[in-house]
């Protein structure tokens, strides 16, 4: 099957204004992933953001404050290809392989064997690890009865909370190719009953709104997303619910909380420029 091409903005910069141009590149909201690449013995850092029409270069350049480069990626599974070779993630409770690390899964851990395909969300991205770490922590103070992943990409973090709490948890994002990567990686890893993936923007889909109130919402979206949605999110929840948001980088938080004013600020969790966040609904 050809894939649909994508294209690739790029920022040369140092360290400290990375995380200023990567979030006005997220806040224009038509990023499909923005990541920030550092040199690991210097001060230079690079900004690429994916596309999947080709940007308009200029204007890129007019709100990041700096020379945006757009070129095309070849036409191939990219994000399959980028993943061949890379080690496997330990994060919280959790233990993330694709299949050419099946031997060596170690004791004592929650093992999820996770091909990307074309969704996002294998646990080597930041955000990813962080809303594991932070599930691994919210495990050990409580059950969920009730929850909801959205924007699942890959399912891994349905398919995480799934085995925490062996309860059923809806899963949706805006593209179906996402969805069906997900209910694959829900069949790899033996928890095809729990998870139920769907196709939804939003939380406006009938499913999603009859499923709720949730007691746990998982989002790991970008940071334009999470404030365009806050109200529908809050309405989501149950009293005293918990809601996981990352996809934001740390310079993001304060925005992001505005946005969700009515509820209270549980903890963060960071690396590097990322960060997740848990807050918590007021009960009754």
């Amino acid at each position: 099957m050809t894939n649909p091409p994508l294209w690739k903005a790029s920022i040369a910069l140092t360290k400290a204004e990375a995380g200023d141009a990567a979030a006005a590149l997220e806040l224009d909201g038509s990023a499909q992933a923005v990541l920030i690449v550092e040199e690991p013995f210097a001060d230079g850092a690079v900004v690429e953001a994916l596309y999947t029409d080709a940007p308009d270069a200029a204007y890129l350049t007019r709100i990041a404050g700096r020379t945006v480069t757009v070129a095309p990626l070849p036409d191939q599974d990219w994000i399959r290809l980028s993943q061949e070779g890379l080690p496997p993630v330990r994060a919280g409770r959790f233990f993330v392989y694709g299949a050419h690390d099946a031997g060596q899964v170690p004791h004592g851990v929650i093992p999820m064997k996770i091909e990307a395909g074309l969704a996002f969300g294998t646990g080597h991205h930041e955000t990813t690890a962080l809303c594991l770490g932070a599930l691994s922590d919210l495990a050990r103070k409580r059950s969920y009865r009730n929850v909801l992943d959205l924007g699942t990409g890959t399912g891994l973090l349905a398919i995480g909370a799934a085995k925490l709490w062996k309860r059923p948890v809806l899963a949706s994002d805006i593209d179906p190719v996402a969805v069906e990567v997900a209910r694959d990686n829900a069949r790899a890893n033996g928890v095809t009953p729990l998870i139920r993936a769907v196709t939804a923007d939003g939380l406006t889909n009938p499913i999603l709104a009859n499923g709720a109130p949730y007691d746990l919402l998982i989002a790991n979206i970008l940071a334009g997303p999470l404030t365009q949605l806050a109200p529908s999110i809050q309405k989501a929840l149950a009293p005293g619910a918990t809601l996981l948001l990352s996809g934001l980088l740390y310079n993001q938080e304060k925005l992001v909380t505005s946005f969700h004013g009515d509820l209270r600020y549980i903890g963060a969790r960071r690396s590097g420029p990322w960060s997740a966040l848990v807050l918590k609904k007021p009960g009754r």
